[in-house]
C-alpha cells in the first residue's frame, strides 16, 4: 500500500490525481488537532493499521514530509519506500517563530480567509494562480481546515524536532521531489536532503511551485510509478 501525508491545512484532496492513479493508496485526510509532528506520525500509522498495511510505501509532502520522518524514526521497518516531497529538513530558522505567528495572528485580526488568502498565493506557481479551476478547489481545502486546525499545525512546526542525524540512517529508496518554482521549499533544499540520504533520486519539476501534486499530477505520477517499481527494502 501507499499512504499519502498531506501538509499545512491540506487534507487528502491535495492528492486527488495520484489517489485516483493508484488504486492501491490512500491519503491520510488530515491529523485531526495533533499538535506535535509525532501525533502526527502516530495518526499515520494507526490509519495504516486500520487499513491492514504492515509495510507500506510512505509520500509526505511539505508539512507531511516532516511526518512522514517521524513516522520512519518511530517505525523504520515499515517503510518499504519513502518519498520527500516539496518539504524541509532545517531546523528552527531565526525569526521563524515570529513571523508564523504574525501569518496566525492575520486569522485572528482579518479572519481566516484573509489569513488563506495571503498565505496560498505564494505556494502556487504564478501562472497557476490564474486557473480558477487549479487555484479555487486548493483554497477550498485550505479554507475547510480552519484556524483551530492551522494553529495546532504551527506549534507542530515551531515545535518540530531535528531530523539531520536521521536521514543518513534511511536505508529505503527514497524519492526527493519538489517543483522548479517553489520559493517556499526550492530545488537547492531538496538537492541537500538527496545528499544526505544514501538511497535517493532527485526530481525537479520544471515550472511547478510549492502544490506539486495538484500543480503537475502528471509529472508526479510519473515519478511515483518510477520510484514504485524500484526494489523495495526487505
Amino acid at each position: 500500500m501507499l499512504l499519502f501525508c498531506p501538509g499545512l491545512i491540506c487534507d487528502a484532496r491535495i492528492y486527488a490525481p495520484q489517489t485516483s492513479a493508484f488504486p492501491d493508496s490512500h491519503a491520510i485526510d488530515g491529523y485531526g488537532l495533533a499538535d506535535r509532528l509525532q501525533d502526527m506520525a502516530a495518526v499515520v500509522l494507526a490509519e495504516a493499521d486500520r487499513l491492514g498495511a504492515e509495510r507500506f510505501d510512505l509520500f509526505g509532502h511539505s508539512m507531511g514530509g516532516r511526518v512522514a520522518l517521524e513516522v520512519v524514526r518511530a517505525a523504520p521497518e515499515r517503510v518499504r519506500r519513502l518519498a520527500l516531497v516539496s518539504t524541509g529538513i532545517h531546523p528552527l530558522k531565526e525569526g521563524e517563530p515570529a513571523k508564523r505567528e504574525a501569518l496566525r495572528q492575520i486569522g485572528y485580526d482579518k479572519g481566516f480567509p484573509a489569513l488563506v488568502d495571503h498565505w496560498l498565493p505564494p505556494m502556487v506557481a504564478e501562472e497557476n494562480r490564474a486557473k480558477p479551476e487549479l487555484y479555487e478547489p486548493m483554497r477550498q481545502m485550505s479554507l475547510d481546515a480552519g484556524q483551530e486546525v492551522f494553529d495546532a499545525q504551527i506549534r507542530a512546526l515551531v515545535g518540530r524536532p531535528d531530523v539531520t542525524g536521521l536521514l543518513p540512517q534511511i536505508a529505503c529508496p527514497t524519492l526527493v521531489m519538489t517543483g522548479e518554482a517553489d520559493g517556499w521549499a526550492p530545488p537547492a533544499q531538496h538537492e541537500t536532503i538527496a545528499a544526505s540520504i544514501p538511497d535517493s533520486e532527485l526530481v525537479i519539476v520544471p515550472g511547478a511551485g510549492h502544490m506539486l501534486p495538484l500543480e503537475a499530477p502528471g509529472e508526479v505520477n510519473t515519478a511515483i510509478a518510477r520510484w514504485l517499481s524500484r526494489p523495495a527494502t526487505d
